[in-house]
């Protein structure tokens, strides 16, 4: 048996959503996250970044300078108690600029690619994993990799749950990412432990 994770978006899950966050200075945690996150970490469970990363594709930060952007990530998580076990990003859009990065992907999100590598590489048992974001592609990478889902509705997402409605597909929606986390925790302690449907609060 695999350990359980939780998969979390970056911008507007944990940091303040910025188009196309090009360096740390821009880099600006949301409230509660590193809380959050920390609690996690006490409850078991892995904590592992999932991210698309376009703006290398768009030749508008490098991967040394995304490096730089997760040290210092880590390094904010970390006065605040909390660890991420792995950060995974894809670089890559279809219609990239730069030709390296041009390509239809398995692991820009909507595609589980991440997560199901996460999986394998870190020995997670992806029926006990959850998948955390702002966005609706969020929400389908983890179903897809047959996690449970959840919508934050900071960075886009009060703006995905107002576009899409009784639609939405994530098993619930929070406010934040401490909500999430409640929510989660809620379900360890034994609430909630029959599987919803798509669509659930």
């Amino acid at each position: 048996m695999g350990r359980p994770a939780v998969f979390l978006d970056r911008d507007g899950t944990i940091v303040r959503e910025v188009e196309y966050l090009r360096s740390p200075q821009e880099l600006r945690l949301l409230p509660r996250a590193g809380e959050a996150i920390r609690r996690l970490n006490e409850a078991g469970f892995a904590v592992i970044v999932v991210t698309n990363q376009s703006g290398i594709a768009r030749g508008l930060l490098t991967e040394d300078d995304l490096e730089e952007i997760h040290t210092v990530l880590r390094r904010r998580l970390a006065r605040r108690g909390a660890r991420l076990e792995a950060i995974y990003w894809c670089p890559h859009h279809p219609e990239a600029p730069l030709l390296e990065y041009r390509r239809r992907c398995r692991c820009r999100k909507p595609s589980p690619g991440m997560l199901l590598r996460a999986g394998r590489e870190l020995d997670l048992d992806l029926a006990q994993c959850y998948a955390i974001g702002d966005g609706e592609r969020d929400v389908e990478a983890g179903q897809r990799a047959g996690c449970r889902t959840v919508l934050v509705r900071t960075g886009y997402g009060a703006e995905t749950e107002a576009r899409l409605g009784a639609g939405l597909p994530a098993d619930h929606v929070a406010d934040d990412l401490s909500g999430a986390v409640e929510w989660i925790l809620g379900e360890r302690r034994g609430r909630g432990r029959v599987r919803k449907g798509p669509g659930s609060r």
